[in-house]
C-alpha cells in the first residue's frame, strides 16, 4: 500500500483528487490535510510515500512545506499543484527538490504518470537505503599493499568533490567496490548510488534504461517510466563496462554530462539532473576509440581521475588478508565456526595464477572451507583449488 498525504486548502480539489487517485489503483491511500501546518505536522509523526502539495495556501504556504520536508525527510518525493499565476514559483520549487509540479486543474494522465513516477522513484531510493545499511562490509576494501594503499589514498582526496571518476581494470578485481568507497566517502552518500552494467543490457534498450521513456514511445512502452539518470537524482551513477555501451547512448550520455540535461526516450522535454558519474570497464578504450567503437569526447569528460585497480597477481600479499576476510564472511552466511587455514596453504594460494582476480579467491575460498578438514592445509589445497 502506498501512503499518499495531499495538501490542498480546498475541500472540492481535494474531494476531486483523492477520488482520481484512488480509483486509478487500489494500493493507493490517500491521507488529506488541509493546510501546510497541519501538513508538516502529519509528515512529522507519520510515513507517507508521496506527497501533494498546494502552492497557495494560508499558515504555510507551498514553498515553505517543501523546505520543511526537504529538511525532515529528504526522501519523499513531493509533487506540487499549482495554479496558473503560480507556474514561476512551481519552477522555481524544482529547484529546491520537488520532484515534479502540475497546474490546476491537472491533466487526467499527467497526474497520474506523475505519481507513479514519484512512487517509483521512491522505491528505488528506499531500496538503496537498504543496500547501503549492508555496503560497508560488503564492499569493504581488504588490503595492504602499495597498489591498494594508494588507491585508498586517490579515494580520500577524490570522494569528497564531484570529479568524474573512470575505474579501470580486468574483470574481478573490485572496480565496483572502488566506486562504492567513492561514493560512501562523498558528499552525495545520503542520495542513492544506481547501478547499470552496461553489458548486461541489449543495445536497443540501453537508452531507455538510462533516460526512461515515454508511454508508446516504443513497442512494449506501456507508460511513462523514469530511467537510472532521474533515479540517481542528487546521488551517483555507477555506469559498469562503459566499453560496451552503443555509439548512440554513449552520445546521449554525453550530453548529460556537458549541459547536466537529460531526455526521455520518445519526448524532448529536457529534464534537468544532478548527478555524479563514475563509469568502469575492463577494456583498453583508447584502443576502443581508434577502433571508432568509444567516443573520444566522451573518454575525457570521464577521465577526469583514472584509477587503475591491479590484478590479485600484483598484489599477492594481500591474500593472506583477503583468505582470512572470506572465510570469516563465508562462517557468518552459512552459520559455521570459522576455519582456518595453515601457512603453506596461505603460502600455496599466494603463489597459484589467479586469472580471474579476487571473484577467483573467493570462490577458491569456499570451496576448500566445504571440501577441506578441520583446517585447510597444504595438500587441500593441492587437491581442490585448481579444480
Amino acid at each position: 500500500m502506498s501512503k499518499i498525504l495531499l495538501i490542498e486548502d480546498e475541500s472540492a480539489i481535494r474531494r476531486v483528487l483523492k477520488k482520481i487517485i484512488t480509483e486509478e489503483n487500489e494500493n493507493y491511500e490517500v491521507e488529506e490535510a488541509e493546510d501546510g501546518l497541519i501538513g508538516v505536522n502529519l509528515i512529522t509523526k507519520f510515513d507517507y510515500d508521496l506527497i501533494l502539495c498546494d502552492i497557495k495556501m494560508p499558515k504555510m504556504d507551498g514553498v515553505e512545506v517543501l523546505e520543511k520536508i526537504k529538511k525532515l525527510k529528504p526522501e519523499i518525493p513531493i509533487v506540487m499543484l499549482s495554479g496558473h499565476g503560480d507556474l514561476d514559483t512551481a519552477v522555481n520549487t524544482m529547484r529546491l527538490g520537488a520532484f515534479d509540479y502540475i497546474s490546476k486543474p491537472p491533466d487526467l494522465n499527467r497526474l497520474l504518470n506523475t505519481v507513479r513516477n514519484a512512487l517509483d522513484r521512491k522505491k528505488l531510493v528506499v531500496e538503496n537505503t537498504i543496500l547501503k545499511k549492508k555496503v560497508s562490509k560488503k564492499y569493504e576494501m581488504i588490503g595492504e599493499s602499495n597498489p591498494i594503499l594508494h588507491i585508498k589514498d586517490i579515494i580520500e582526496k577524490v570522494a569528497p568533490t564531484d570529479a568524474r571518476v573512470l575505474i579501470t581494470g580486468e574483470n574481478g578485481t573490485g572496480k565496483e567496490l572502488v566506486a562504492h568507497w567513492l561514493h560512501e566517502k562523498s558528499e552525495r552518500t545520503k542520495a542513492p548510488m544506481v547501478e547499470v552494467n552496461c553489458a548486461a543490457i541489449p543495445s536497443e534498450l540501453i537508452e531507455s534504461e538510462l533516460f526512461g521513456h515515454i508511454k508508446g514511445s516504443f513497442t512494449g512502452a506501456n507508460k511513462d517510466r523514469a530511467g537510472k539518470f532521474e533515479a540517481a537524482n542528487g546521488g551517483t551513477i555507477f555506469l559498469d563496462e562503459i566499453g560496451d555501451m552503443s555509439l548512440s547512448a554513449q552520445a546521449k550520455v554525453l550530453r548529460a554530462l556537458q549541459e547536466n540535461k537529460i531526455s526521455r526516450v520518445g519526448s524532448d522535454k529536457d529534464i534537468k539532473v544532478n548527478v555524479r558519474v563514475i563509469a568502469a570497464t575492463n577494456k583498453n578504450l583508447k584502443e576502443e576509440i581508434e577502433k571508432g567503437k568509444f567516443r573520444e569526447d566522451l573518454y575525457h569528460r570521464l577521465a577526469v581521475i583514472l584509477i587503475n585497480v591491479p590484478s590479485l597477481n600484483e598484489r599477492r600479499e594481500d591474500i593472506p588478508l583477503l583468505v582470512n576476510f572470506f572465510a570469516n564472511q563465508i562462517a557468518n552466511e552459512q552459520g559455521n565456526t570459522v576455519k582456518l587455514f595453515s601457512e603453506k596453504a596461505l603460502k600455496l594460494l599466494q603463489n597459484y595464477d589467479w586469472t580471474g582476480n579476487i571473484r577467483e579467491l573467493r570462490n577458491v575460498v569456499e570451496r576448500l572451507i566445504i571440501l577441506g578438514g578441520k583446517e585447510v592445509t597444504e595438500k587441500d589445497v593441492e587437491l581442490f583449488a585448481s579444480k
